[in-house]
């Protein structure tokens, strides 16, 4: 079993001072890479993490009409990985409101801080980036990418 929790750093004033803090980027959010039998078995079997639950799937509804727990491809969390483990301030967490794609191209990083990267153009808060989705959960934006460093995936 391997988990991930995605962490970013944060300026906070604390005691009068302003510090730099590493917190959780999706507060409440581990994601874990296992098996479905070993999951279950973790999360439903065991007394002692009552506290912890799955995220579902909002969007589908198995053969019972229950939601399944969120599943989020392999290829597609490498990619959120190579965002969100980075120690860059300007990766953000963005709602679909604050994104407007330009042409909606699949586009990979191909130089650079994000190289390899994989994601749609948008601007976001006034700059061009690269914006990676986890369908159902959230989307990340990279800071800002030259468009030198884009090539266009078909």
């Amino acid at each position: 079993m391997e988990i991930y929790i995605p962490m970013h750093h944060v300026q906070k004033m604390i005691q009068g001072k302003k510090k730099r803090v590493l917190e959780p980027l999706l507060p409440n959010i581990i994601f874990v890479y296992t098996t479905p039998k070993s999951i279950v078995s973790f999360v439903k079997e065991n007394p002692q993490n009552t506290f912890i639950n799955f995220y579902f799937n909002h969007f589908k509804q198995d053969e019972y009409g229950k939601n399944p727990p969120l599943t989020i491809g392999y290829n597609e969390m490498m990619n959120f990985i190579n965002i969100t483990s980075m120690d860059n301030e300007h990766i953000r967490v963005i709602e679909p409101e604050q994104c407007r794609y330009k042409s909606g191209d699949l586009v990979r990083v191909t130089d650079g801080d994000f190289k390899g990267v994989t994601g749609r153009v948008a601007r976001v808060a006034g700059q061009q980036r690269v914006v990676v989705e986890l369908k159902g959960l959230c989307l990340v934006a990279t800071a800002y990418v030259p468009s030198a460093f884009l090539m266009k995936i078909k």
